[in-house]
């Protein structure tokens, strides 16, 4: 008497239970999507704000620099060209106005020293300073006596006091709001006695504009650039967020897979023994064929659960292994031993092919080797028809030995072919206990390869067979 029951149930239609959380789930991947988004912008915008301030100071900073090297060379030519005209101090000579022919005094009035005072040339034309700055509107010229009194100026009209501060440098505004900024120089007579000071300067107005201007387009153009940026961030935040969320339902679909594949023996365990508890007498061998299937789903239950914790340990590279000298060839001659009665009772031909004389070996986990190619061939068998062949190959390729899993079986579709690894995942969806394994042989396998730094390869076709390609780096 044999108790054992495969129970599969599958609903029609989603429970409203997993639909609402895959929709909580869905909205809090979208929320955490916005948040990176905007944190994206938001440190752009910071960025671009800084930029900006850096990039206003330098105009700024370059254009004053070059505000006042033009004053400084402006006042150096004419402080050159009036100390040789002056004689006593405080006194203004009449050959100053060949240097300045606008030249007002302060002591008498506008009309009847400026408007009228200038020189005119034979045409009548109003004569030109001799410092072309000047005669361009935006320079102005002030004397001073030793006091800080106003003597007289000449170009731009200013608003200000009689006497005036002497400080090297200074900016001021009127009363429009005009800015101007001036040098202070000290001024000699011939006999180089302190005569008083000149003063130079120009209105900042077309520097101010410019400034103007600059931090208009600079503020106009912080929202834009905010704006071009934000489908980028929404771009770079779904990209970020594509292998967590990929990475999300591979867990999702990994816990349902190990739950279903726990389910199915434990189903079969507790079927078992509830069937058996309702009969009303067990004799012997009914109470042996319950502990026998009992037993028998209990070793797969162990099994699996040695898988899991298998490839978890491999996960975190923190699986003890011993490494010693492992020959390759012999490794293939004990898997072909174990597995030919496995191959005789498929119907399979199993054989090998040794392409080398020397003995290949490696510095690796032997039982781990061993399993690694055992899952390859015995899966081999296992998707291979009636009379076919399976060959296990071995060959030398540069510092790397090659071995191929050969079978003339079911094949595989391209599409399927780095899914296979997946683990759980069955390229045909068996879970029968003559064809079906739990779907981890070949993912336990791709993981003691790559602990070895090594790799798999797979080359299939459907109904044309399969050939599974493992490369091990040599110890020479």
């Amino acid at each position: 008497m044999s108790f054992e029951f495969l129970i599969l149930i599958k609903p029609l239609h989603p429970t409203p239970f997993f639909g609402a959380h895959q929709m909580n789930q869905d909205r809090l991947f979208r929320q955490t999507r916005w948040r990176l988004a905007s944190w994206y912008a938001g440190v752009m915008g910071v960025i671009f704000s800084l930029s900006g301030l850096g990039l206003y100071e330098a105009i700024a900073h370059a254009h004053w620099v070059t505000f006042d090297r033009e004053i400084s060379s402006v006042a150096g030519t004419i402080h050159d060209s009036l100390e040789p005209l002056l004689k006593q101090p405080g006194i203004i000579e009449p050959e100053t106005r060949r240097l300045l022919p606008d030249l007002c005094l302060a002591d008498a009035s506008f009309d009847a020293n400026c408007s009228g005072a200038a020189e005119t040339n034979d045409k009548g034309e109003k004569r030109r300073h001799a410092i072309g700055a000047v005669s361009q509107g935006n320079y102005y010229v002030r004397l001073l006596d030793k006091s800080g009194n106003l003597l007289a100026w000449a170009g731009t009209e200013l608003e200000l006091p009689a006497a005036a501060d002497r400080e090297v440098w200074q900016t001021f505004a009127d009363s429009r709001g005009v800015r101007y900024r001036h040098i202070s120089v000290m001024l000699h007579s011939r006999d180089n006695r302190d005569w008083g000071y000149l003063q130079v300067g120009r209105s900042l107005q077309d520097w101010d504009d410019y400034l103007s201007v600059v931090t208009v387009t600079i503020l106009m153009g912080l929202p834009l650039a905010l704006l071009l940026v934000g489908a980028p961030s929404w771009w770079l935040a779904g990209l970020a967020m594509q292998p967590i969320y990929q990475s999300y339902r591979q867990m999702q679909q990994f816990t349902a897979d190990a739950a279903h594949e726990l389910r199915t023996p434990l189903a079969a365990i507790r079927a078992t023994v509830e069937s058996t508890l309702r009969l009303q007498h067990l004799d012997e061998t009914e109470a042996r064929d319950t502990l026998s299937t009992v037993e028998r789903q209990n070793d797969r239950l162990s099994q699996l659960v040695k898988d899991l914790l298998l490839l978890s340990r491999m996960d975190r590279q923190a699986l003890a292994s011993k490494k010693i000298t492992c020959h390759l060839q012999d490794i293939i001659g004990d898997i072909e031993e174990e597995l030919a009665v496995l191959a005789v009772k498929a119907e399979v031909k199993l054989t090998r092919d040794i392409r080398v004389k020397d003995s290949l070996s490696l510095e690796g986990d032997e039982r781990q080797l061993y399993r690694m190619l055992y899952n390859l061939v015995a899966n081999a068998i296992q998707y291979s028809s009636s009379g076919s062949e399976v060959t296990i190959a071995l060959e030398r390729w540069q510092q790397y030995a090659l071995i191929q899993v050969k079978d003339s079986g079911i094949g595989i579709a391209p599409d399927r072919h780095k899914r296979i690894f997946d683990r759980f995942y069955r390229a045909n969806s068996d879970r029968s206990r003559s064809s079906g394994g739990a779907g981890l042989g070949l993912p336990i396998a791709e993981a003691i390869a790559r602990s070895h730094n090594g790799s798999i390869q797979v080359e299939s076709e459907l109904g044309k067979g399969s050939i599974f390609t493992i490369r091990l780096p040599l110890n020479n």
